[in-house]
């Protein structure tokens, strides 16, 4: 019996050590601050202070269109995967609206590589090529990436990306981690990891702008997470602020600006909190868009997300933005949203600044 129980422990550890061994070969497990590589042509021009940029921050949600609710949108969604007809469509959409507009720096979402539900493809390399005579410049980071996800909707890989595509050339970039929300161990190597994107682009006095691209967390249920990813975002803008840095940040915040939580319906709510976490950004920096423009007699040009839902028939919720130092002055910005509604559950989001002027 002694031995039986010797052989029964021994095969319980090694088979705990082959599920652990098979579960971190699975899994993705980024650093706190990663140096990322650049790609950057040797044509690029470098920013002058004082000059306009113009920039754009667009979630393109894996080039999946709007003919689906997802099994994640709704919890009446089945749909799991778009078909190639339908990515093919919205990366040239994508790649359309991009050259009408022509941001100086474009920040993009939810691009995908490598996973099951987009056929694996590289859809940030696919964008490339149809857009690499505007933007010589280019940097991405991974914000969610596993070999195998056992959720039975996904039960394959997940590669989801941040990319920043730039006119000017990049210097610098890297992934910063932000807060990961609470969960068990085993768990919590399968989830998203939300971080910032940070490229530095270098001035011609010497100078530098920080463009940061994010996508924070869509919370389901009040974990506390996403509070502490708008802190963390804070702590960040306020370090380069405290230095006289410029910098700017775009992406999809997944928080409502203020007064829109009541505008919603009640079963829409979930999951916002009436009182934004966002406040922890806008009570410091300027916003876009601002709230009163997010909640005036105009709101409706301000709206950035259009839900998979089959109840809606166009956006209903500000959840994209650009934060900006107060060292760059806005001059113009809109959402584009006439020709946009059908390529992607975001519009994008436009403004043009000019830098600080050489002291």
């Amino acid at each position: 019996m002694t031995r039986l129980l010797r052989y029964t422990l021994l095969l319980v550890i090694l088979a705990a050590v082959l599920f652990g061994v098979l579960l971190f070969s699975l899994t993705w497990r980024p650093d706190a601050r990663e140096t990322l590589p650049v790609s950057c042509g040797t044509t690029a021009p470098t920013l002058v202070p004082g000059q306009a940029l113009k920039v754009m921050t667009w979630n393109v949600q894996f080039l999946a269109g709007k003919r689906y609710v997802f099994w994640n949108d709704l919890a009446e969604g089945d749909d799991e995967a778009p078909t190639a007809e339908d990515m093919a469509f919205s990366l040239d959409e994508v790649a359309r609206v991009i050259r009408d507009e022509q941001p100086d720096v474009v920040l993009l979402q939810e691009l995908d590589d490598g996973a099951k539900a987009s056929d694996y493809q590289n859809q940030l390399k696919l964008l490339q090529e149809r857009v690499a005579d505007l933007y010589p410049c280019s940097t991405s980071a991974f914000d969610w990436k596993a070999d195998f996800v056992p959720e039975p909707h996904i039960y394959g890989s997940v590669g989801r990306q941040l990319a920043t595509l730039s006119r000017y050339r990049i210097e610098h970039a890297e992934r910063l981690q932000l807060p990961v929300a609470p969960s068990n161990f085993i768990s919590r190597q399968f989830q998203p990891k939300d971080a910032l994107l940070a490229v530095k682009l270098p001035l011609s006095d010497g100078g530098q702008l920080t463009v940061f691209n994010t996508h924070l967390q869509r919370a389901s249920h009040a974990d506390g997470n996403v509070q502490a990813q708008v802190a963390a975002v804070a702590k960040i803008l306020d370090k380069y602020e405290s230095q006289g840095l410029p910098w700017l940040i775009g992406g999809d915040f997944n928080l409502l600006p203020l007064g829109q939580y009541r505008r919603l319906p009640v079963e829409r709510r979930t999951p916002y909190s009436a009182d934004s976490e966002l406040h922890l950004l806008w009570d410091k920096y300027p916003m876009i868009p601002t709230n009163n423009e997010a909640g005036g007699i105009d709101r409706a040009k301000w709206l950035t997300h259009y839900p998979n839902d089959p109840g809606l028939n166009g956006p209903d919720r500000t959840v994209d933005y650009l934060f900006y130092s107060p060292k760059l002055k806005r001059v113009q910005a809109q959402v584009r949203q006439d020709d946009t509604l059908r390529i992607s559950d975001h519009m994008p989001v436009i403004a043009r600044f000019l830098l600080p002027a050489a002291p």
